[in-house]
């Protein structure tokens, strides 16, 4: 066992506050990783202040983690000691059900286990990267490129994979208009993927006050959401849009843009139930879905992408002792479009 400094939320609705945890001994296929920077994601708030329902105290949030190997046990072979690598919504999964032989193991039937706020296999709660050093089985982690830097590359462990798996599954590309809806963490990146892939993008946010950075970040267009207009010009028109936006929305209108045959793709994840007309999905063969993170592979082969593309997510960078104006911050939509941990601050 190791002691390491963290940051915790030690009940629901609580302030984090410094701490310290214990990390488990590096066993047979673990890779002990230092920790360099940790992004903030609106899930670390909806579970810390327990909007998503009952949680596990104290929690160390953190789910976008980029960080060097330092150590790694004796059967490791994917990883080396001073390796670049990531961490990101999940640290194992049962690996033998239909989806997990699959690579989608977001969608094992048992359960994934999260990098925090679950229960490992060996019975203990998992921590996540508010913490100086995580130990996380090697079949896990993924690898950072060398084309991303690391404090850029964290956030790309959640909201880049959460944008990239939906946008891939439903063949956003060349000839397919795509419409981005929220421009906040998540959909800046959904933005950035969208343009890369060669689709002809849409921002669809409350209001104008983010164009200039959207048009910047691969938008073609961007429509204000609180303009009705926007609705009446817009009927009819898109291939696809992803939500990311994690308040109840009115699905019925948002359905309206959508093409015979599209998809409204939800990955954000609203603490209220919401409300829809039938009619609004029959009429046209559309689909009203939803999207997780992604499987290791495909987080790998997202990483590689954004890489390829020059891809970071857009950040500010602060200190541990920032995390609570962080929240707060977030929750005022007053960032951009991540806030992430310098964990040297711990």
């Amino acid at each position: 066992m190791t002691t390491v400094a963290a940051y915790a939320a030690p009940a629901a609705k609580a302030p984090l506050e410094r701490t310290t945890i214990e990390r488990r001994s590096v066993g047979e296929f673990d890779v002990l990783i230092d920790i360099k920077f940790a992004g903030i994601c609106h899930s670390d708030i909806h579970q810390a202040r327990e909007g998503w329902g009952e949680a596990i105290f104290p929690m160390v949030p953190g789910h976008e983690i980029a960080g060097i190997v330092s150590q790694v046990g004796p059967g490791v072979t994917k990883f080396v000691v001073g390796d670049r690598v990531g961490v990101g919504c999940m640290v194992d999964s049962c690996r033998e059900c239909e989806n997990c032989l699959a690579g989608l193991e977001q969608y094992c039937l048992k359960g994934n286990v999260g990098t925090y706020n679950a229960v490992g296999k060996d019975g203990e709660p998992t921590y996540g990267g508010y913490s100086e050093k995580v130990v996380v089985d090697e079949n896990f982690v993924v690898r950072v490129p060398d084309g991303l830097s690391l404090d850029v590359a964290a956030p790309l462990l959640c909201a880049g994979i959460t944008t990239y798996s939906p946008l891939r599954h439903w063949n956003a590309g060349p000839g397919k208009k795509v419409a981005v809806l929220g421009m906040g963490g998540l959909g800046h990146m959904g933005v950035k993927i969208a343009h890369a892939l060669g689709a002809e993008v849409t921002v669809l946010s409350q209001s104008l006050r983010k164009k200039d950075e959207g048009l910047r970040l691969g938008a073609d267009h961007y429509y204000a959401t609180s303009d009705e207009q926007t609705f009446k010009d817009l009927k009819g028109s898109f291939d696809l849009i992803l939500s990311t936006v994690s308040a109840p929305l009115d699905l019925d209108a948002f359905l309206s843009l959508l093409k015979t045959d599209g998809a409204f793709v939800n990955v954000g994840a609203p603490e209220e139930p919401v409300r829809l007309n039938l009619f609004s999905v029959i009429s046209g063969r559309k689909t009203l879905a939803g999207s997780g993170i992604g499987g290791i592979r495909e987080t790998q082969e997202m990483l590689d992408f954004c890489a390829e593309h020059g891809l970071g997510a857009e950040i500010e960078l602060i200190r541990a002792d920032q995390i609570n104006e962080a929240y707060e911050r977030v929750l005022a939509s007053d960032v951009r479009f991540r806030f992430v941990i310098d964990t040297a601050t711990i």
